[in-house]
């Protein structure tokens, strides 16, 4: 069957529910976006932030010495070598990225299943190499409660995995956009990534430049996650 990537009778009963979820999971992150209930989905995100600094690390020839997930939402990962200029911007763009595809990957059983291992699997990798209790405590708390909600689907009726993954995908998503504002353009972190990009990048365009341009990158994620999983279930 040839994808409808027209949209041509959009919108479905199944299109409508990931519409609407995808818009309550929305409101529910902002109206609770300064409760602690957030605080473990804010720091999963800021470890996928991390690794993506670590992936573009490895795929440059880099070596990761350590990460970090700080329990004030901050985050660090020590690097030796690689193409920094693609280390510096993967991590906002790479947590964006990351977070389009759990949203796609929650359209299906199957690949919301596959998700959540590849989500596992990444929290074991990074609990080896972990540089302080935070990071450590996230991954393994992560692990579990993933598992245990896999489990829950595997043996009753209920089937929630692929919406925990949707929350997850929104959630990295729309905190990559804030971080960006936060960071760079409401109160400019000189320390950030973005600052640091454009000491590296000859043209002309200032921290805050970059962090436009990055948070435009980040909202199209998002719109296209939104895109293919209407074709998806289409």
């Amino acid at each position: 069957m040839d994808p409808n990537w027209e949209l041509r009778g959009c919108c479905d009963h199944e299109q409508r529910v990931f519409l609407i979820t995808v818009g309550v999971f929305t409101l529910a992150i902002l109206a609770l976006w300064r409760t602690f209930l957030l605080t473990p989905f804010k720091l999963i995100t800021v470890f996928l932030h991390e690794a993506s600094h670590a992936i573009a690390c490895k795929l440059t020839c880099g070596q990761v010495e350590g990460m970090e997930v700080h329990a004030n939402e901050g985050g660090a990962t020590q690097t030796r070598g690689g193409i920094y200029w693609l280390i510096l911007p993967a991590g906002y763009l790479g947590s964006s990225f990351w977070g389009m595809v759990l949203i796609i990957a929650s359209t299906n059983p199957i690949t919301s299943r596959i998700a959540a291992g590849c989500l596992i699997l990444s929290l074991l990798i990074v609990l080896f190499i972990a540089k302080n209790w935070t990071l450590r405590g996230l991954c393994i708390g992560f692990i579990i409660f993933i598992a245990v909600v896999w489990v829950i689907q595997e043996f009753t009726t209920v089937r929630i995995l692929r919406y925990i993954i949707l929350f997850i995908g929104v959630m990295n998503c729309l905190f990559s956009v804030w971080d960006i504002y936060d960071d760079l353009i409401s109160r400019r972190v000189h320390s950030s990534d973005a600052e640091k990009f454009a000491e590296l990048c000859p043209c002309p365009c200032t921290g805050t430049g970059w962090g436009v341009i990055w948070g435009m990158i980040s909202f199209i994620f998002l719109c296209a996650a939104i895109y293919f999983g209407l074709v998806i279930l289409s």
